[in-house]
């Protein structure tokens, strides 16, 4: 059986405010031997799919639509038939990318979604971008961040369409209560989990006052 879990790194750029900086992304698959869901699709439509390797995909799931998150998604979409899903707040940066296609769907928060026996909560966690979700999953003791929150600290939010305090409030008030114990997988870098940055937080949430 194949682990709930598969990390599929791909790399290339992100760009935004007149800049472009290379960049390595983490693509999340989240299912069993038959179902997934893709969190992310980044870069490399082909090499996710054959990451899924023959399981069928039941929705592309964007933690935010910077366009290192999301450039990927239509062709995957195209080739697998699963719908696109992201927060409605986020379809001004969604349209940067793909200004002539809608996402398929729109994420909300408390919204449930499963694949092989996986169900993952859709938790609103704004401030990296307005309509930027993190994915808890009770079953896998793990949480999807995005890029709201790394291992070291929140995400960059210095940005169009960004905002500190509002990072530090998605952070204190959605991510910080979840068990300690809870493994963070991030949308670039190593994992973490939340007891282990709980005590850095802290600084980061005294400089959001």
């Amino acid at each position: 059986m194949s682990a709930p879990v598969t990390r599929l790194v791909t790399s290339g750029t992100f760009s935004l405010d007149g800049g472009t900086w290379e960049v390595e992304n983490n693509v999340w698959i989240v299912g069993d031997d038959t179902e997934a869901v893709v969190i992310d699709a980044a870069h490399d439509a082909t090499a996710i799919e054959r990451a899924l390797a023959g399981r069928r995909l039941k929705a592309i799931v964007c933690t935010h639509a910077h366009d290192d998150h999301v450039n990927a998604a239509p062709a995957l979409a195209d080739a697998t038939g699963a719908p696109i899903l992201s927060h409605p707040a986020d379809r001004p940066l969604w349209d940067l990318t793909h200004p002539g296609r809608a996402p398929d769907g729109p994420l909300a928060d408390g919204q449930s979604l499963s694949a092989g026996g996986v169900t993952l909560t859709v938790l609103h966690t704004p401030g990296h971008a307005p309509g930027a979700v993190s994915l808890y999953s009770p079953d896998l003791e793990a949480v999807f961040t995005g890029d709201t929150l790394f291992q070291g600290g929140p995400g960059a939010t210095g940005r169009s369409y960004s905002d500190f305090p509002t990072i530090i409030t998605s952070i204190r008030t959605r991510l910080l209560p979840l068990p300690p114990k809870t493994t963070v997988h991030p949308g670039h870098g190593p994992d973490t989990t939340i007891s282990t940055e709980s005590p850095h937080l802290q600084d980061w949430i005294n400089r959001g006052h």
